[in-house]
């Protein structure tokens, strides 16, 4: 029978293995996914293999494989993840919480995340575009979910006389399109304005803007916001 003190240090051994498992596991497919990402961004569904992703990611193909199952399975995986990525500002949101501080917080997160994963956006966009071959399930469902349980605080907010009654899953699209052109159409944006690139303060005056837009746009009070 072993002492005690032998089976507490297998089990501390055995913890530590499973802990310094699952922490490679979540930096491969975290490096899986950036690479992933870089590959389709560059040569669409159709044109990026596995092998380039493995490669992009400096991985073994069978590693891809083992962590993400098939080219289908990543590239879904890797456009739901853009969209919650997105979204997530509104993930824990009430009819308790503030419209004014909520929307704003929002529209300058989808600003920052349309700035640091471009290609994420143009990605997903593409995949709209070709009527979102691969994603028909996951916006019939999860997001289709996600979007009315927002749009339910927001018609809460109007009920209480927060903001105007607008139609509240035009509001979220009207905020996903407006933040996200910056990234989808940005050579569009840098050639109308002059620009090789959309500096700091470009960025803070594009959010500003969206949100005074936005916010008086739905009767939302400011009064203390900065904008």
């Amino acid at each position: 029978m072993a002492k005690a003190s032998q089976v507490g240090s297998t089990t501390l051994d055995r913890d530590n293995g499973q802990e310094a498992g699952g922490a490679i596991r979540q930096r491969n497919e975290r490096e899986i996914l950036e690479a992933a990402e870089r590959v389709f961004a560059r040569h669409g569904y159709r044109g990026a293999s596995l092998q380039a992703i493995a490669e992009e990611a400096g991985l073994p193909k069978s590693n891809v494989l083992y962590y993400m199952g098939s080219k289908k399975a990543l590239y879904v995986r890797l456009l739901e993840g853009v969209m919650e990525r997105w979204n997530i500002m509104l993930d824990d949101i009430s009819e308790d919480d503030d419209p004014a501080e909520v929307l704003s917080a929002f529209i300058r997160s989808k600003m920052e995340m349309s700035r640091l994963y471009p290609q994420a956006s143009r990605l997903f966009a593409s995949e709209i575009l070709q009527g979102a071959p691969f994603l028909q399930d996951f916006l019939r469902g999860e997001l289709r979910e996600w979007v009315e349980s927002r749009a339910k605080v927001f018609r809460g907010w109007a009920e209480r006389g927060l903001m105007d009654p607008v139609d509240p899953v035009s509001l979220i699209f009207l905020i996903w399109s407006a933040t996200q052109h910056y990234a989808d159409f940005e050579a569009q944006v840098l050639g109308i304005t002059g620009r090789d690139a959309l500096e700091d303060d470009d960025i803070e005056r594009i959010t500003a803007f969206l949100t005074q837009i936005v916010l008086k746009g739905c009767g939302v009070e400011t009064a203390g916001l900065r904008l």
